[in-house]
């Protein structure tokens, strides 16, 4: 199968792109390998790939109308994941126009490329965050989303509802991704998860807002792409279920779906914390800030959804992935 990854030198694009390479995939990996973090990283990512016969690149943005075009000319992917966006909550209150050219325009360009082109499928990342102010918990894809804290948030609901017109006006088959928390080797560097081991082991204070009591649903990276795959392999279908007059978000009569990926057991800060002090064998010094804007206190993935549709069951512990992401750190920085 040819599938294009956009987002392929990212945390999870990357790790994507290698799963679908090992099992016999074609991949073109697509991304412009900005300055958002230290583009050694992304580079490194790459450089796993690259040794892939079956392996394409191209470093270009999305909002490169005729660059992504010609992509989608040359490669003719089967299927599509988009993964790349700008990422990052608190960075959309500092640069919001970053997240206007990106996640909107780059996100238009690449459902029209999806459609001249008769994608079989499309599956694109969404997150957790479009959640906002909701206090129910778990969150459920059946919840309206309708109160988002972040522009960040505002444009990933905003994909939902243009992959939604894609699909009911022209039966492009989409599936969004709702991305909880995701950790592990190769991680992003912006990430509590990345900055803490960083900090802890050079000794150094780290920050932690809301005393540590805010909780995330923390997932480890090789149980998203997993589930990643496993949709992708699941083109999105009508609902036949599907009623107009109680009309379900997370569904419909287009091709459409909408899923929670998460772990679907949350953790306090204050206990993953802990975990790296035990795989660092270093205690944090930790500077205590109140929530800062745009956070939310706590996030609960629902997944009962995407276990019933692709039999989605994460399986790594907080433990085990905070040591593998730790053992990781340690190797790629050589400390």
């Amino acid at each position: 199968m040819r599938v294009l990854v956009t987002g392929a030198a990212g945390f999870i694009g990357a790790a994507t792109a290698l799963r679908l390479l090992e099992r016999g995939d074609r991949v073109f990996g697509y991304d412009n390998i900005n300055d958002y973090y230290d583009p050694v990283l992304k580079h490194a990512r790459l450089a796993r790939l690259r040794p892939f016969d079956a392996f394409s690149f191209e470093k270009a943005a999305l909002e490169n109308r005729d660059a992504l075009d010609d992509v989608f000319a040359q490669f003719k992917p089967e299927r599509v994941v988009h993964l790349a966006a700008q990422a990052g909550v608190r960075y959309s209150i500092e640069n919001p126009r970053a997240y206007i050219d990106s996640n909107l325009v780059g996100f238009a360009n690449t459902l029209e490329a999806c459609r001249r082109h008769a994608v079989e499928h499309l599956v694109y990342a969404s997150s957790s965050s479009v959640y906002g102010g909701n206090r129910k918990l778990p969150f459920s894809v059946e919840d309206a989303v309708d109160h988002p804290l972040s522009l960040y948030a505002a444009t990933k609901k905003a994909n939902e509802l243009m992959a939604h017109t894609y699909a009911h006006l022209y039966r492009l088959p989409v599936t969004g991704l709702r991305f909880f928390t995701v950790y592990g080797p190769w991680g992003r560097p912006d990430m509590a998860p990345y900055l803490f081991t960083q900090k802890i082991l050079a000794g150094e204070p780290i920050e932690v807002f809301n005393n540590g009591r805010h909780s995330r649903d923390f997932t480890y990276i090789d149980d998203i792409v997993e589930g990643v795959v496993r949709v992708l392999d699941r083109v999105a279908k009508p609902d036949p279920r599907f009623n107009r007059a109680k009309p379900s978000p997370a569904t419909s009569d287009a091709p459409y779906r909408i899923y929670n990926i998460g772990n679907s057991a949350p953790v306090e800060l204050k206990r993953f914390i802990e975990a790296i002090e035990a795989s660092t064998g270093r205690a944090a010094e930790k500077i205590l800030r109140p929530m800062q804007a745009g956070d939310v206190e706590d996030t609960f993935a629902d997944i009962s959804a995407l276990e019933r549709d692709v039999g989605y069951a994460p399986g790594t512990s907080i433990e085990d992935g905070v040591e593998r992401l730790v053992q990781w750190y340690r190797e790629f920085h050589r400390v």
